[in-house]
This record gives C-alpha cells, sequence and structure tokens, in this order.
C-alpha cells in the first residue's frame, strides 16, 4: 500500500441493506406492490411488485464476497478465468462495518478514511421494475428512505454521509420527499440516470414539469447523485434485457450489456444541458458515479455540437455549464489522468466502490497509481472535491 499524502474521502461506499430494509417501513397493504421475500428452491428472492427479481443472486448477501474480489478481472483479467469461477469458494458471513455505521467508522479508521459517502447496493436496481406503478415507487423509497435514516443516519458523526433515494416519477412526491431529506440534514441524495415515467409518460430529468424539484435543490445547495443502476436500456437485441449479471461483467461472455452503463449517464447528463438546466439553476451541483468516465469525449463533443447547430437555444454556452456543474468519478480502473485532462481537477471524484466484489480490496489501493501525480491534482482527487460537496451550499 502506497504512503498516503493528503486525507482520503471516499465518494462510491455501499452498505448492504437489512433483510426489512424494503419491508420496515412501507405499509402492509402496499407490499405485495413494492417488495417482498420469498424461498424458491431452497434460496431467498426478493420479489419486486409481484415479480421474482433475479438480477441479484443472493439478496441477502449473507454470505458475501469479499471486498475487491473481482480486482484482478477487472485489472485486465491476467489469469484469463472468467469472474464467476475467481468468486467460487471465496464467500465469507457479512462483516459488521457492511450493515451498521459505527462499525464502519471503525473500519475507516483502520482504511485511512476521513469520510465516505453511502449508496445502496439493491435500492439503485428496484424503480425500474415498479416503473409502471408511481404509488409503488413513492412507497418503497419512501419507506426504504426511514430505513436508512433509522439504521444509518444520513450523517453520521460527519464521516458517513448516506444518500437517500429519490425518484421524480411524482413530482409533488419528491418535493416532499427532498423536504424531508432536507429536515435530516441529508448532504447527498441519489437518483437513477434515467428518463422519467410520470403519469402523463417519459419526461427528461430536466423537464420543466421538474423545475420546483430543482428549484429546491438549487436553493438549498444539497448534491445531487446520479449512480449508476438499473435504468432500464434495451440492448435492442444484441443481448438479454435487464439488469442483468453481464452488466458488471458477471456473464462468461462479453455484449452489448457492458455497455449500457456509461450511455445511460451519458444521455442523462446530455439531456440536463439540452434542457438548459444549469442556466435555470445555477447553484446546481450534479456528481455521476460509479458510470465511469469513458462516455465523457463524445458526450462533450455532442454538447459542442447541439450548441452549434442552435445557437438561439443557448443563452450560455452549455460545455463551460457543463463543467462548472458536473462532478465525475471514473472507474478505479479508468485513466485518470485522462478524466483530469478532460474536466479539469477540480471537477474529479475518487470512489473505490468498497465493499463490493467489482471494488478495490482496500480504498487506499488507489495511491498506488497516483505517486506521479503533483499534489494539486492529487489532494483535490482524493480529498478536497468530494468533502465539498458534502457541505450544503445554499444559494446566496
Amino acid at each position: 500500500m502506497a504512503r498516503n499524502r493528503t486525507p482520503l474521502f471516499d465518494c462510491d461506499n455501499h452498505y448492504y441493506e437489512a433483510r426489512d430494509a424494503f419491508t420496515r417501513h412501507v405499509p402492509k397493504a402496499m407490499q405485495p406492490r413494492c417488495v417482498q421475500w420469498a424461498e424458491i428452491d431452497g434460496r431467498l428472492r426478493h420479489i419486486v411488485g409481484g415479480r421474482v427479481d433475479l438480477s441479484v443472486g443472493n439478496p441477502s448477501f449473507d454470505p458475501i464476497g469479499p471486498a475487491g474480489t473481482l480486482y484482478e478481472y477487472y485489472r485486465g483479467n491476467p489469469s484469463g478465468v472468467p469472474a464467476a469461477e475467481q468468486m467460487r469458494g471465496r464467500l465469507e458471513p457479512q462483516p459488521e462495518c457492511y450493515r451498521d455505521p459505527s462499525a464502519r467508522l471503525t473500519t475507516l479508521d483502520e482504511q485511512g478514511l476521513e469520510g465516505a459517502w453511502l449508496f445502496p447496493t439493491l435500492g439503485v436496481l428496484y424503480e425500474e421494475l415498479l416503473k409502471h406503478d408511481i404509488e409503488a415507487v413513492c412507497a418503497t423509497f419512501e419507506g426504504f428512505n426511514r430505513w436508512l435514516d433509522e439504521d444509518w443516519g444520513l450523517v453520521f458523526e460527519d464521516r458517513l454521509f448516506a444518500a437517500p433515494y429519490l425518484s421524480l416519477a411524482d413530482p409533488d412526491w419528491a418535493c416532499r420527499e427532498l423536504e424531508w431529506a432536507l429536515s435530516r440534514d441529508a448532504r447527498i441524495i441519489v437518483m437513477r440516470p434515467a428518463a422519467i415515467l410520470t403519469d402523463d409518460g417519459h419526461r427528461t430529468p430536466g423537464d420543466t414539469l421538474f423545475d420546483p424539484f430543482w428549484a429546491r435543490v438549487d436553493e438549498s445547495g444539497v448534491t445531487v447523485v446520479i449512480h449508476t443502476g438499473n435504468s432500464g436500456y434495451s440492448t435492442n437485441g444484441y443481448a438479454s434485457d435487464g439488469f442483468g449479471r453481464a452488466s458488471i461483467g458477471m456473464s462468461r461472455r462479453p455484449s452489448v450489456k457492458n455497455l449500457v452503463l456509461g450511455r445511460a449517464a451519458s444521455d442523462y447528463l446530455y439531456s440536463l444541458s439540452c434542457d438548459t438546466l444549469f442556466e435555470r439553476f445555477p447553484n446546481l451541483r450534479i456528481a455521476s458515479i460509479e458510470n465511469g468516465s469513458g462516455f465523457l469525449p463524445e458526450l462533450l463533443l455532442n454538447i459542442g455540437h447541439a450548441r452549434e447547430r442552435n445557437p438561439w437555444h443557448f443563452a450560455e454556452d452549455p460545455e463551460t455549464l457543463f463543467r462548472e456543474h458536473v462532478y465525475v468519478s471514473p472507474f478505479w480502473e479508468d485513466d485518470l489522468r485522462e478524466v483530469i485532462s478532460i474536466m479539469g481537477p477540480s471537477r474529479v471524484l475518487y470512489g473505490s466502490d468498497w465493499p463490493h466484489m467489482e471494488g478495490l480490496p482496500h480504498p487506499t489501493d488507489v495511491l498506488a497509481d497516483l505517486a506521479d501525480l503533483p499534489s494539486e491534482v492529487v489532494d483535490p482527487f482524493l480529498y478536497r472535491n468530494g468533502r465539498s460537496l458534502t457541505e450544503r451550499r445554499p444559494k446566496s
């Protein structure tokens, strides 16, 4: 492990949801339309919206593969062994720090982390499966957020910052839930990168229908995170649809499915730019987490084309606004130097994806790749950028 030259703030940590995370605070009458447990062929499965969900092999996550089990696979897989086989025989009982904030603080101390953002593991998968029942979407995630606040707290010792999950499917509910989150001192909120299915059909996230929500975000200065998850992208026949094992490299064959994570984030951010959201709400801060960074060159090229071909549409340069309002956390295996050259050193965030199997085994493993970079690049990436987004920035 390389010597740490600056404090570390990890913008992509995860918890594993408790068994009752999706039921504890959801009214019993609504649960058949939301998320339930069932034992099928001797295995626990989630029933989501009345259908068996197979996107996660073991939604109880106990036993679990150790953090970073697939590190070598994502480093280029020098052994040439399929990811599923690299997991075989390595499952362990789930450590307490995966579900308890006090134990997690002890782990942060051991890892040398000053703080971390915490995101769902399952929670980012289920809106897509429920989207045709908006009442169920709202009931599921309102209950989920109450569980999150109860078990983790939205802010714990000013070091752990858990993101409540919001959906814009019902704009009035989104505003109420945002107000609840702000009243609980939320510093970050998380959404999936996807178009929003409302009662009136699909809308882009920057549609004026959602202006009351974005206005409150703008006023409060809370950071909005788009985190990878099931964004509902079709592979148009090139691969099986659904957020399956191929999306995270667990298939024995590559396919176009491996590309949907970056496509979803790119489309979402492009839409925000074309909807001139940053012109209307100049205090917004949007962080893209665990979507990678490979999509950035083409995205910025397309934003530039949009400006050149439709100059009457933009009051301000959308490329400039993008770099002012958007922060990107590359995959740990991405080329950090390339991302910094595109976004600038003040807009790139460090995220380890710990303790997921496709994340780093240890958050400080990133330091080995940074030894030849100057402190004016490393310090903002490892600490200052993420820490600054954790502080709410109310509109002046």
